[in-house]
């Protein structure tokens, strides 16, 4: 019979335990409470965001494609990881199955590769309309806006299937206990007793690639922005221009910042107790508080949501 001291050199292992804050068990019930909270919000100011560029055609530009699909990231985001976080913490056993921590950690990388592209894209959009409003229309059409979406899954796709073909591959020994809420990439390499030296130089390319390479060009187009928006002469024409991009910004923030954190440092050196709390704050507050930045500094997405609302209240009434 196979003792929690065995190395599985052929097998893998059938199942992890999800440490999450069992060994916090007063934080249990409060933060279960937040999680699902959080996650009713989230699940329905996605769905509004995504419905309304869908429905309403003054909408239907390569700027509302962009979020529609930030917003269906979100929500993937957020259905990836917090229902089992949710199933977890109502339990007395924190497990997980090897398959389902494997397609857990695909998906997340999946999303979190394509988000990094989809906010590049994003910040090229804002660029273009402040730099070169006169172009605009000519330079970002929808069949462009449509095209840098598709790259944007596909190359996140490619590197997610690099990561979780050589993830899969590694060696777990012992009791395999992730100190997380889910299944992420550099918590399963922590995790093995294997050589990691080949995953770990792979993540950091992916990083630099996915990560650093769309930062830097986001981090260009807003110096190029600054310098437009200094130049205009009207204090409201100042404002409108800051107001276009300031939601765009806030989202980069919260979504850039806890991942450098948690990509730009060397997995052998992760720190799982401090990465557990990142890894929760992107899964589930990051998508909870997109919907609602959008919502409330784009008067063009307020007005879609009114005139949703308005047709959906009609429609109800007969």
């Amino acid at each position: 019979m196979r003792g929690d001291n065995q190395s599985f050199l052929g097998d893998p292992p059938k199942e992890f335990i999800l440490l999450g804050v069992s060994d916090r068990p007063w934080l249990e019930l409060p933060l279960f409470v937040v999680l699902l909270v959080s996650y009713i919000l989230a699940m329905l100011g996605n769905i509004a965001i995504i419905l309304v560029c869908r429905l309403d055609p003054q909408l239907h530009s390569p700027m509302y494609i962009f979020l529609g699909h930030l917003s269906f990231l979100d929500f993937c985001y957020t259905t990836t990881t917090v229902p089992q976080m949710l199933v977890n913490m109502g339990s007395s056993r924190k497990t997980i199955s090897y398959g389902g921590c494997t397609v857990q950690y695909a998906i997340f990388h999946w999303l979190g590769c394509t988000e990094c592209i989809v906010l590049a894209a994003m910040a090229l959009d804002r660029y273009v309309a402040i730099c070169e409003p006169l172009r605009y229309a000519v330079i970002m059409r929808l069949p462009l806006g449509q095209q840098l979406v598709a790259v944007a899954w596909l190359s996140g796709f490619g590197s997610s299937l690099v990561q979780v073909v050589l993830t899969v591959q590694l060696r777990f020994c012992g009791r395999q206990v992730l100190n997380n809420f889910f299944c992420e990439v550099p918590a399963m390499i922590k995790l093995s007793c294997a050589d990691t030296a080949v995953n770990d130089a792979t993540l950091a390319v992916l990083v630099a690639f996915f990560v650093l390479v769309p930062l830097t060009l986001i981090l260009l187009s807003y110096g190029f922005i600054a310098r437009a928006v200094l130049r205009i002469q009207s204090s409201r024409g100042r404002h409108k221009a800051f107001g276009t991009c300031s939601s765009h910004l806030v989202v980069v923030s919260l979504f850039y910042l806890p991942a450098i954190y948690m990509y730009l440092q060397p997995p052998s050196s992760y720190s799982q107790e401090q990465g557990k709390f990142i890894s929760l704050f992107y899964s589930i507050i990051t998508p909870t508080l997109n919907p609602f930045i959008y919502t409330l500094r784009n008067k063009d997405v307020r007005g879609a949501l009114r005139r949703l609302l308005s047709r959906t209240w009609r429609f109800c009434r007969r």
